[in-house]
């Protein structure tokens, strides 16, 4: 024990010396030991600088893979738990909407065809109808218009038939009476003829009788 203590004491006293040696050594050379010092600074600098260069992009350190995964598991977490109750929801609900307005506006598109297809039949049947009505019309007017040409047809007939009736009338009428005048003349004639010749005396009723059988 008194070796040990002895080796100490020395050990420490030779520590302390050379501590205070290196201490007034400095002090006594500040000037020349501030070059060195800063060239190993450098150095120092320049190796921590070529180790750091060693060590690589952070991302790709082994050592962090752990703390990443974790990271990583947390930020998926996160972004499914985004994508599930919000992001996917909205777009469910955006598609769905579309949907029904396309599935609407598909049933207000065959509505509305519907309704036009019913417009041009009823419009056609209409046109259709107006057309027999039109026919109708026309046939009706041409029947009447045909009747009534007819019915003025055999009246104007009729009333001809009926002047020619009277002046055939009125004709055999003058006929008549010019015979008798002739009739009537001849007799006067033929007596005049008979007394200015000398043959006798004829009465009237012979010489009307010989002029009606000789006109015969």
């Amino acid at each position: 024990m008194a070796s040990e203590n002895t080796s100490t004491t020395d050990t420490e006293g030779t520590a302390s010396h050379g501590a205070e040696g290196t201490a007034t050594h400095g002090e006594a050379s500040h000037g020349e030991g501030m070059a060195p010092a800063s060239g190993e600074m450098h150095t120092s600098t320049e190796a921590a600088g070529h180790g750091g260069g060693e060590a690589g992009f952070p991302p790709f350190d082994s050592s962090t893979f752990p703390s990443q995964l974790v990271w990583l598991a947390i930020t998926f977490g996160l972004f499914y738990y985004l994508m599930s109750k919000v992001v996917l929801p909205r777009i469910a609900q955006t598609l769905e909407q579309r949907h029904d307005r396309i599935a609407s506006d598909l049933a207000e598109a065959e509505r509305l065809k519907g309704e036009t297809d019913e417009a041009i039949a009823s419009y056609e049947q209409s046109l259709a109808e107006a057309r027999q009505r039109a026919n109708d019309i026309a046939k009706t007017t041409r029947e009447r218009v045909q009747q009534s040409i007819d019915a003025e047809r055999a009246e104007a007939e009729a009333g001809l038939a009926e002047r020619a009736a009277e002046a055939e009338k009125h004709i055999a009428e003058v006929k008549a009476k010019a015979l008798g005048e002739v009739d009537a003349i001849a007799t006067d004639t033929a007596e005049a003829l008979i007394s200015a010749l000398g043959g006798g005396k004829v009465t009237k009723a012979e010489l009307s009788k010989a002029v009606s059988e000789a006109r015969g």
